[in-house]
């Protein structure tokens, strides 16, 4: 897909918290270093855990995670896909996702440009 056919994508992300570093890095070596983390918490196929505290047991069955979102416009999708896959990958169960949206709009507000000159 050309630059001009991808128009501005978003890149989501809900990955490992260890691998945080490893996609940083990989995301700026691909040419994409802005980026916006947020720690949340899921579940998807990673098996739910049990413990106990104070002699009661309790299943976690929320895993804690960092969603990364990246948007991009000048560079190819695909890399930027590509760099968080193999960054983030582990090989086991819990490893995360990588999302592609397409973006509307841009603006960037301190100067008002718009479009792919905003991101």
């Amino acid at each position: 897909m050309s630059d001009e056919e991808q128009g501005i994508k978003m890149v989501m992300a809900i990955i490992r918290p260890d691998k945080l570093s490893d996609v940083k890095t990989a995301l700026a070596e691909a040419g994409a270093p802005s980026l916006t983390v947020t720690n949340v918490s899921g579940r998807g196929s990673q098996p739910a855990k049990k413990s106990q505290w104070r002699g009661e047991e309790y299943t976690v069955d929320l895993h804690q995670k960092v969603k990364v979102e990246c948007v991009v416009a000048d560079i190819p999708v695909d890399d930027v896909v590509e760099a968080i896959a193999e960054s983030a990958h582990t090989g086991e169960k819990g490893d995360g996702k990588v999302f592609v949206l397409p973006v509307e709009s841009a603006v960037q507000v301190r100067t008002g440009k718009e479009g792919n000159p905003a991101v």
